[in-house]
């Protein structure tokens, strides 16, 4: 497939994964389970060996709030905007951009502890030249919501 096929290429949760421009030990995305053009689950486990769990707080780890934030950009701005724009734009012209995290909304009710597991879900409510918003939300495997709220975000030219 080529960039000329605009509107044609549905990527698969793989290939999303594939080309997130974050990774290890930076990517807070396990897995994609759905994937369309108006939302997107995703699941992670926090690793109970990450380095930010340290200082935060030592005896008794939690996760902290901007990684949970930085988890709900990963998969409601980056991951979907990654599927979205390939839909319109191609395959080859998601590489030459990058998803750049602009502004959330976000209310905390809840904590992760290392090794937890969370899905994160984020619905598309705006997509416009390049800028996504999306509603997400992160619940452990129990049901249990720790956050959720808007979130935005819009892609630039590498």
């Amino acid at each position: 497939m080529t960039g000329v096929e605009v509107g044609t290429v549905q990527l698969s949760p793989e290939e999303v994964l594939e080309l997130l421009p974050q990774q290890d030990p930076f990517r807070f995305i396990d897995e994609i389970l759905e994937v369309d053009e108006d939302h997107i689950v995703a699941r992670y486990r926090f690793r109970p060996d990450a380095d930010f769990y340290r200082g935060h707080f030592p005896g008794d780890p939690i996760t902290p709030g901007v990684i949970l934030l930085e988890s709900l950009a990963q998969v409601g701005v980056v991951a979907l905007g990654i599927y979205i724009y390939a839909l319109q734009y191609g395959r080859e012209e998601v590489k030459k951009r990058l998803a750049l995290f602009t502004d959330a909304s976000i209310d905390f009710s809840g904590i992760v502890k290392p090794g937890e597991r969370v899905t994160i879900t984020a619905n598309k409510t705006f997509f416009r030249r390049g800028k996504l918003r999306c509603e997400a939300s992160m619940a452990l495997d129990d049901g249990t919501v720790v956050c959720a709220g808007t979130i935005s975000g819009f892609g630039v030219e590498r």
